[in-house]
C-alpha cells in the first residue's frame, strides 16, 4: 500500500503489460520495449501501403494521361456544330447543273486557285496532293523551314528534292525562312512565326482579291473535284472548311469523317489571314482525304513524332523505338498511347482500341492509284515499312 499522500500508480503500457513491465536487462528490455510498439501495427496493412503507394504513383505516371483524356467530357464542351454543305458531284453531271445542286450559279471562267502549305519531309504525301490538284491550281506556294516546330535542326527536303516535282515548276512559288531556335519554348509560337512567313509569301506569288485560297497541312489533301467545284461557281462562302475522310498511316486505317481544318478562302487583302484553326461554321462534306503519318520509313515516323507541335506526347523514349512504331502501324494503334480526342463517353469507348482495317481503295487521289508500284505501302494490306 502506498503512504498516505503520495501517488502510487505505476504506469504500464496498456497494449503490452507482460512484457514491458517485467524487470530486465538494458538489451533486453530495449528490445521488448520494440516489440510492444511494433505490436500496435497491421503488418499487413503496412505492407500493402509500402507497396501500393509507388504502384499508384507508377500508374498515375503512366497511364495519367489517359485519365485526364477519358474524362474529357467532364471538364470540357464540345465545339458548336458545324452547319455542313451536303456536297454532289459525278464525273458526268455538268458543271453548271453541280453549281446549281449546291444553290450556287456557274461563273463564265473559273477562279484562279492558290495552294499554299507548310512543308517539312513529307515528299511522298506532297506528290500525290500536288498531282491530284494540278489541274485546277494557278500557283503552288511552299515555304520550309531548316528547323522543325520543336526547334529542331533539319534538312530542306524540299529543296533537295525539288527536280522531284518539275511539273510544278513553273507555278511554284517557294520560300525558305530560318528557324529561331529558342531552347524550351511552345511548340505552337515557332508554329505561328511560320504561318505568318507563310501568309507573306503567298502575297509575293501575287493572289489577287477574289482569287481561292487552300489552307492546310501537307497531308490535308482536298479532291480535285472540290476545287474544281469551287473555283466554277459564284456565291460560294467566303470561307469555308472542307471535311476530310481521316486515315491514319495509310489509307488502310480509316477513323472516321472529323477532319475539318483545311480551308478555302476567297482571298481578300487585309482580311485573309493564313492559319489552321476553326474560322466559320460552313463545312462542306466528303471533300478530300486527311492522311496522318502516312510516310515510307520508320525513320520518318520518328522525326515526326519529334518535330510537331504535339510533341509533349512521347511521354517515354520507348515510343521512337522503331520495332514498337512497326507493331503500332500494323495494329493500327495510337504511336502515343493515348485514349481517343472525344467530347462524349459514348464516342470514347467507341473508338477505344486499334482502328478496324479497311479494304476498300475506292475513291481515293488518282494519281496514287494509277502509281500504284511507288505507293503501294499507302495501300490497304501494306502494313510494313522500310527502316529508312
Amino acid at each position: 500500500m502506498p503512504e498516505p499522500g503520495t501517488y502510487g500508480y505505476k504506469k504500464t503500457d496498456g497494449i503490452c503489460n507482460g512484457v514491458c513491465g517485467e524487470p530486465a536487462s538494458k538489451t533486453i528490455l530495449t528490445m521488448s520495449r520494440l516489440k510492444c510498439v511494433l505490436r500496435g501495427f497491421d503488418f499487413k496493412a503496412l505492407l500493402a501501403l509500402l507497396i501500393g503507394v509507388p504502384i499508384l504513383i507508377l500508374m498515375i505516371y503512366a497511364h495519367g494521361q489517359k485519365v485526364t483524356y477519358f474524362l474529357r467530357p467532364i471538364w470540357e464542351s464540345p465545339p458548336e456544330p458545324f452547319k455542313i454543305i451536303p456536297h454532289y458531284y459525278h464525273e458526268n453531271v455538268t458543271m453548271e447543273n453541280l453549281c446549281k445542286l449546291h444553290g450556287w450559279k456557274v461563273r463564265e471562267t473559273p477562279r484562279r486557285v492558290f495552294d499554299a502549305v507548310l512543308f517539312s519531309n513529307e515528299l511522298d504525301i506532297l506528290e500525290i496532293r500536288w498531282n491530284e490538284l494540278s489541274p485546277y491550281v494557278s500557283e503552288f506556294v511552299l515555304l520550309e523551314s531548316n528547323s522543325t516546330f520543336t526547334g529542331l535542326e533539319k534538312a530542306l527536303h524540299f529543296k533537295e528534292n525539288r527536280d522531284r516535282f518539275g511539273f510544278a515548276e513553273s507555278r511554284l512559288t517557294y520560300g525558305m525562312i530560318g528557324g529561331r531556335f529558342v531552347k524550351g519554348e511552345n511548340p505552337f509560337v515557332e508554329e505561328s512565326y511560320q504561318r505568318v512567313a507563310l501568309d507573306q509569301l503567298i502575297k509575293i506569288a501575287k493572289i489577287e482579291n477574289d482569287d481561292l485560297l487552300i489552307m492546310s497541312d501537307v497531308d490535308e489533301i482536298p479532291s480535285g473535284h472540290t476545287i474544281n467545284l469551287l473555283r466554277w461557281c459564284d456565291d460560294i462562302p467566303e470561307i469555308l472548311h472542307l471535311q476530310l475522310r481521316n486515315y491514319l498511316y495509310s489509307f488502310q486505317f480509316f477513323l472516321d469523317d472529323k477532319s475539318w481544318r483545311a480551308s478555302i478562302h476567297r482571298y481578300q487583302f487585309g482580311k485573309t489571314r493564313y492559319a489552321h484553326f476553326r474560322q466559320t461554321d460552313e463545312l462542306l462534306a466528303d471533300s478530300g482525304w486527311h492522311c496522318s503519318f502516312c510516310f515510307r520509313y520508320i525513320s520518318d515516323f520518328a522525326f515526326k513524332m519529334q518535330a510537331y507541335s504535339h510533341v509533349d506526347r512521347i511521354r517515354f523514349k520507348y515510343f521512337l523505338n522503331p520495332e514498337r512504331i512497326q507493331d503500332v502501324i500494323c495494329r493500327g494503334a495510337d504511336l502515343f498511347d493515348m485514349l481517343p480526342e472525344e467530347y462524349t463517353f459514348q464516342e470514347i469507348i467507341a473508338k477505344l482500341g486499334p482502328i478496324p482495317s479497311t479494304y476498300s481503295a475506292v475513291h481515293l487521289p488518282s494519281y496514287l492509284l494509277q502509281n500504284v508500284d511507288r505507293y503501294r505501302y499507302l495501300l490497304p494490306g501494306n502494313c510494313m515499312r522500310d527502316s529508312g
